[in-house]
């Protein structure tokens, strides 16, 4: 008897080993997509492991000119990057690169590529059904919005507009500059962050149809320059970075409408910075509970404390990047990671997040790549 209790003890530690082991594996098995600037334009794979905070080893996963920015499908299926590349077989310059992500090994295959309808893109996302990818182009300041077949090709633009214009700095806001587009989380309205025309711009989405109704506009003090955006995770207020301000505009948003009105505007630089700096990149720990905003210049992590009921900013602190120019940064599914991309030093850089502070400290990894320009994390 006492033998098969031990037997019996012996398969259960066994299966319960083999559970962890299965799940550490799986984790271990979640990727980062690295899009970078270096030899004309490389997307690198890697395996993140979230309980050390560790990227192996990178792998090119696919080449693609000057990818602006990736963005994956929500099922993980496939992978978008911008390209910024010269006008090709009588299409205006920019395109939209659609891979395929082989979800075994990380590597990418090219299965689509189609116009921008505009040079300079520099954003793409889904709407909230994943059937359509918004693309934003950034010289001109025009919104193209791509049906995604069953295959994952696409299909010819169900919506295109071109905003008109111009803003206080002559430099920077001679025209309209479409930044970054977010939908709603009832996915009912496009919301458009134009740094050249201080504005964010809210469209109708018909997600029937991929089409976009009449707009509203939000102005922003001028010389702002509107940049990113994100909802809060009650999707009650957005968060809007400002670029040439280096400042977050906080807004209570009105789901039945999609309408903003301003609560607050706090900077993102600490206080006794004067050097040149210009805001880059926003997100919001999965917690909802911290905000973090990249500052080229100033080369820092901004954190600010969310007040869940106001929607209103603390300033936590300012934290050094270890690097230069960090123009993108990401947060890993559980929380726990921030990983930073220093395009001008050439370096991934690994922050731990304290999850009741939002503190971040260095976590003394170090990643060297060419020219990283944006990071995401594989959803699944």
């Amino acid at each position: 008897m006492r033998i098969r209790r031990a037997f019996s003890l012996f398969l259960l530690l066994l299966i319960g080993a083999s559970g962890i082991m299965e799940a550490n594996s799986a984790a271990a098995r979640s990727f980062v997509f690295v899009g970078t600037f270096a030899d004309g334009g490389t997307i690198y794979s890697y395996r993140f492991d979230p309980v050390a905070g560790r990227l192996s080893a990178p792998k090119v996963a696919a080449k693609s000119p000057r990818p602006e920015w990736l963005a994956l499908h929500p099922g993980g299926k496939f992978l978008y990057a911008v390209n910024e590349i010269p006008a090709y077989a009588g299409q205006p310059a920019g395109s939209l690169s659609v891979f395929a992500v082989d979800s075994s090994t990380g590597k990418l295959s090219l299965l689509d590529r189609a116009s921008s309808r505009d040079e300079g893109p520099a954003h793409v996302t889904t709407d909230r059904t994943a059937k359509y990818v918004l693309i934003s182009n950034y010289p001109q300041g025009s919104l193209v919005v791509l049906p995604v077949l069953k295959d994952g090709r696409l299909g010819n633009p169900s919506a295109f507009v071109r905003h008109q214009g111009s803003g206080l700095d002559p430099e920077r806001q001679a025209g309209p500059h479409v930044h970054a587009v977010v939908l709603s989380p009832d996915n009912r309205f496009a919301l458009v962050a134009d740094l050249g025309l201080d504005e964010v711009i809210v469209y109708p989405f018909d997600e029937s149809h991929g089409t976009l109704g009449k707009a509203q506009i939000t102005k922003v003090k001028p010389g702002s320059g509107p940049r990113h955006l994100v909802f809060s995770s009650t999707g009650k207020f957005v968060y809007l970075l400002n670029e040439l301000s280096s400042s977050v505009t906080v807004f209570s948003y009105e789901a039945a409408a999609g309408a903003l009105a301003e609560l607050q505007t706090i900077s993102s630089l600490s206080t006794d910075f004067a050097g040149r700096s210009f805001a880059a990149e926003i997100a919001i720990h999965p917690s909802g509970k911290f905000l973090y905003a990249s500052n080229r210049g100033e080369d820092s992590i901004a954190v600010f404390a969310i007040d869940q009921a106001a929607g209103t900013l603390e300033a936590v602190e300012n934290t050094p990047t270890k690097g230069k120019t960090p123009r993108n940064f990401a947060i890993d599914p559980s929380g726990s990671w921030l990983l930073v991309g220093n395009q001008e030093s050439d370096s991934i850089v690994t922050f731990r997040i304290d999850g009741k502070t939002g503190h971040l400290t260095p976590a003394g990894k170090v990643v060297q790549v060419g020219s990283p320009v944006c990071i995401q994390f594989d959803p699944r």
